[in-house]
């Protein structure tokens, strides 16, 4: 069957009554409207820097080194200026359920074509970005941007041996935290995420002396709190270039975020290929406050492929709904696909975590438990596998009518639609 066939099949196609689901559901503890309602509620930060493949809009002088990132593919369409980004996202979030933040990285400063560099970025800077997420009732997050700048010094950053260039981002991030104080003071609280690309590609001499190092310069950046900023540090095993040595890893990161009293944010493409994030979600909320999910796919070597609705995500919302501590954490996208269409990536990514939250919330958690509680083990399986057949695409059909989105593939007929009349014009 052609692809367009499809799409108009998947138009004409009668859905499965809601409310026949709702009972079917009723019948094994769950509540479908609850679910509904809390799958909405959830706020996903869409990440910006898939509308332009990572490029930001800087004018800054001398070649940049990516810093471990790398956009790969030459789709057409890319947004160039600030006003193509929102446009892009304004088109794609028409397609999302839910509630919506914005997540910007400080390279995309607007400056007027002004030489600003990054550890003289002010509010004033980002202004026209903070009015249009008031405008749209979108909250915002922030990060600092420690890559792909001339002051990345052999790999290193905020863990660097020349106290020039650690000087040079430990200003940047304080500078990033006034920006999301200022975010945070009309729009509400926002995350202020550190991740630093630092490490060593080969054979690396010194692993405690980076570390060190870094320590101190978070203890600086991180020196002072600020009203409703929610601070953050994320961790990555390698990234191109430095695959030997990560400064701040896993361990790392998290250690801090306990030590110190922030938040930790674990990346789902930022471990081994065969790892995954679900359970260190429930021993991290024992000690450390938010947790942060980049909802991401790893393949291989590469860390950001667009989210789908795979196993790992669906364990990792699994996780979070049964730990009872939803309430502290928070989730977000940080996915870069150049090789598609790129309102197609972000609204495929964002609708997969909001239909991976709503999975777990229709989950039959409650029998399941009661029967491991009662060292029922054969009963526990059986509820676990009845979840499979339970008629969840009828009640994300009614989730996605309740939010005012296209169902289905509706969506992509959308997104067509907009490639030929406004991307298609950018070359």
């Amino acid at each position: 069957m052609k692809l367009d066939d499809l799409l108009e099949g998947q138009g004409q196609r009668k859905r499965l009554c809601y409310e026949e689901a709702r009972e079917v559901y009723a019948a094994v503890g769950v509540d479908a409207e609850a679910a509904i309602g809390a799958a909405l509620d959830t706020p996903i930060s869409a990440h910006c820097w898939q509308a332009d493949d990572v490029v930001g809009l800087e004018a800054l002088d001398g070649a940049l080194d990516g810093g471990g990132i790398q956009a790969t593919g030459n789709y057409p369409g890319r947004a160039r200026t600030g006003d193509e980004i929102r446009r892009d996202f304004e088109m794609a979030a028409s397609l999302i359920p839910g509630t919506l933040r914005f997540n910007l990285h400080a390279m995309y400063a607007e400056t007027g074509g002004e030489r600003v560099d990054r550890d003289e970025l002010a509010p004033e800077h980002f202004a026209t970005w903070i009015d249009w997420c008031a405008d749209n009732d979108w909250g915002m997050d922030f990060n600092p941007s420690c890559f792909a700048h001339p002051m990345v010094v052999d790999g290193l950053t905020l863990s660097s041996p020349r106290r020039a260039v650690r000087e040079f981002w430990v200003r940047h991030c304080i500078a990033s935290r006034e920006i999301a104080r200022a975010m945070a003071k009309k729009l509400g609280p926002c995350v202020c995420n550190i991740w630093i690309p630092d490490g060593r590609k080969d054979a690396t001499a010194d692993r405690i002396g980076p570390r060190r190092r870094l320590v101190k310069a978070l203890d600086t950046v991180l020196e002072t709190r600020k009203a409703r900023v929610i601070d953050t540090v994320e961790s990555k095993l390698f990234g191109i270039g430095v695959e030997d040595y990560t400064v701040g890893s896993h361990e790392f990161c998290l250690l801090y975020a306990a030590a110190r009293g922030c938040g930790v944010c674990f990346d789902m493409g930022h471990y081994h290929p065969t790892e995954g994030i679900a359970d260190k979600i429930s021993a991290a909320l024992l000690f450390v406050r938010p947790v942060l999910i980049h909802a991401s796919r790893g393949v291989r070597w590469d860390s950001d492929h667009v989210t789908r609705f795979n196993d790992e995500l669906r364990a990792v919302a699994d996780e979070v709904v049964r730990s009872g501590r939803a309430r502290d954490v928070l989730w977000a996208t940080d996915f870069f696909d150049a090789s598609i269409n790129r309102i197609a990536a972000w609204t495929i990514g964002l609708r997969s975590v909001r239909k991976a939250l709503l999975w777990a919330l229709l989950a039959p958690v409650e029998a399941a438990q009661s029967a491991e509680q009662a060292g029922d083990g054969a009963g526990k399986l059986a509820v676990e596998e009845v979840r499979a057949e339970l008629p969840f695409g009828a009640v994300w059909d009614e989730l996605c009518a309740r939010a005012e989105v296209p169902g289905g593939l509706a969506w992509l007929a959308e997104v067509r639609r907009y490639e030929a009349e406004v991307l298609s014009a950018r070359g």
